[in-house]
């Protein structure tokens, strides 16, 4: 797995979900039909200047390059934090409208979601 800055030990998106369910982060942001994004068992729709991405996991199949993923770890203006899963390349799970979303979304990354 690789994450933007370092080479984490943790090799899976289990590994780093389970690790991150340790922390108390187990709730997706996700966006909806509408391409509104939107926290798991919550109303509130986000805007892209709510959400904070503070570290990023991608992740590439052995031996598949379809088979790819990326985790984004995010924190909106609240405090309260949460995951965007995502298959990334030609089979994305989302909408076009997710990319664009995405990129306007500020980063931070934080060394502080390293597992070693």
């Amino acid at each position: 797995m690789e994450s933007t800055g370092n080479i984490d030990k943790m090799t899976t998106l289990s590994q780093v979900m389970t690790r991150l369910a340790q922390r108390g982060i187990h709730r997706e942001f996700r966006m909806n039909e509408n391409c509104e994004m939107k926290l798991e068992n919550s109303e509130k729709i986000y805007t892209p200047t709510e959400l904070t991405i503070i570290k990023t996991y991608r992740f590439e199949g052995p031996s598949n390059p379809d088979d790819n993923a990326v985790l984004y770890l995010v924190k909106d203006s609240d405090g309260n934090m949460g995951m965007i899963i995502d298959s990334y390349g030609a089979e994305s799970n989302y909408p076009k409208e997710f990319d664009n979303y995405l990129r306007e979304v500020r980063i931070l990354e934080s060394d502080e979601f390293d597992f070693d």
